[in-house]
């Protein structure tokens, strides 16, 4: 069994690169971390589904907020967007079957603030526009990489014309 996360990276990531938790690099998290029995074939290919010929995104970021069960994760949210929105609940459609536990809170939609992550200095800004342009497909406990996080597979989306 995996445990994998679909983020949109600010910049790409490439299939196999390894990050450790406190350096992921700055992402919004579109499917939060669910677990499977799928392959990774099977995932990257509803993810494929999903995304299409999806054009890349381009969303602005707002306001500062602090996340987490006791509230001390420092995130920049970013504006309601209907592509973003739209483009998780396609996502969420094609990956639910594959879940371990269909009924995940990784699969709720009403609790989705779409934020980048505060990473130390690195992040973004309130005014800032960030283009999207790739859905990665993340091991969030990988068995062969010592360095943290692994980058199963990478979608890139059409880009914007």
């Amino acid at each position: 069994m995996s445990r994998v996360v679909v983020v949109l990276p600010l910049a790409p990531l490439t299939v196999g690169e390894s990050f450790l938790v406190s350096a992921w690099p700055l992402h919004i998290t579109v499917v939060p971390p669910f677990a499977t029995d799928a392959s990774i074939a099977e995932l990257a290919e509803a993810i494929f589904d999903a995304v299409g010929s999806e054009p890349e995104l381009s969303v602005l970021a707002t306001d500062d907020a602090l996340f987490g069960r006791r509230h001390n994760i420092p995130v920049t949210l970013v504006a309601d967007d209907e592509r973003l929105s739209a483009l998780r609940n396609r996502l969420i459609a094609a990956l639910r079957p594959l879940a371990k536990d269909p009924d995940d809170r990784a699969f709720a939609g009403p609790e989705f603030r779409p934020h980048v992550t505060v990473k130390g200095s690195n992040r973004v800004h309130r005014g800032d526009q960030l283009r999207l342009s790739q859905v990665a497909l993340v091991d969030m406990a990988p068995r062969q990489s010592p360095t943290g996080r692994t980058v199963l597979d990478a979608i890139p989306l059409r880009p914007m014309s």
